[in-house]
C-alpha cells in the first residue's frame, strides 16, 4: 500500500468514526405537529373535560447512574363532543407519558415528553390514534387502546 492508499484509507476511516459519532445528535426532539398533521395521524378527535389522572413510575437503566423515569399516565375524559371516528361510550380513557432524565450528567440525545399534559377538571381537544401509528410508533399501539398523537395530540381548550 503506498503513501496516498494509506492516507485516502485514514480519510475514510477518520470520516466513518466522525459519522458515527455524531449521528446521535441528529435524533433530537421532534417538533410539534400542525393541526392539519394531527387530523391526518389522528383516527379519533375528542373534546372532553378530565375527570381524572392515573399515573405509575417506571424508571430505565442502572439507578442513581443512568437511565430516565418514565411517568405513564392515563386520563379519564368525560366525552362532550366527538369530532372525527366513531365513540359511544360517555367516558374515554386515555394514555400518554412524560419522562425525566435521571442518571448522571446530560441526557442522551431523543424524544421528549408530550406537550400540554392535561389537568383534573381542564377541557381538552384530544387528539387519538387506535391501532394505528401515533406519530410515536405503531408497533406499541395495537391494544384498542387510544394514545394521545405524539408530541402534542392534547389542546387545551381556553374558555
Amino acid at each position: 500500500m503506498g503513501f496516498t492508499d494509506r492516507v485516502y484509507f485514514k480519510s475514510i476511516c477518520y470520516l466513518l468514526f466522525c459519522s458515527t459519532l455524531f449521528e446521535f445528535t441528529l435524533w433530537g426532539a421532534k417538533a410539534p405537529s400542525s393541526e392539519d398533521q394531527l387530523e391526518k395521524i389522528a383516527t379519533h378527535i375528542i373534546v372532553g373535560k378530565v375527570k381524572a389522572v392515573y399515573s405509575y413510575k417506571e424508571r430505565e437503566g442502572i439507578p442513581l447512574v443512568s437511565g430516565y423515569e418514565y411517568d405513564h399516565k392515563v386520563v379519564e375524559v368525560k366525552v362532550e363532543k366527538v369530532e372525527k371516528g366513531k365513540i359511544s361510550e360517555s367516558l374515554v380513557y386515555v394514555r400518554y407519558w412524560s419522562r425525566k432524565w435521571k442518571g448522571i450528567g446530560l441526557p442522551p440525545p431523543g424524544g421528549q415528553s408530550y406537550e400540554n399534559q392535561p389537568k383534573r377538571g381542564q377541557l381538552c381537544r384530544f387528539y387519538l390514534a387506535k391501532n394505528s401509528y401515533d406519530g410515536l410508533s405503531k408497533d406499541e399501539n395495537q391494544d384498542g387502546g387510544y394514545n394521545v398523537v405524539y408530541v402534542n395530540g392534547v389542546q387545551p381548550i381556553k374558555k
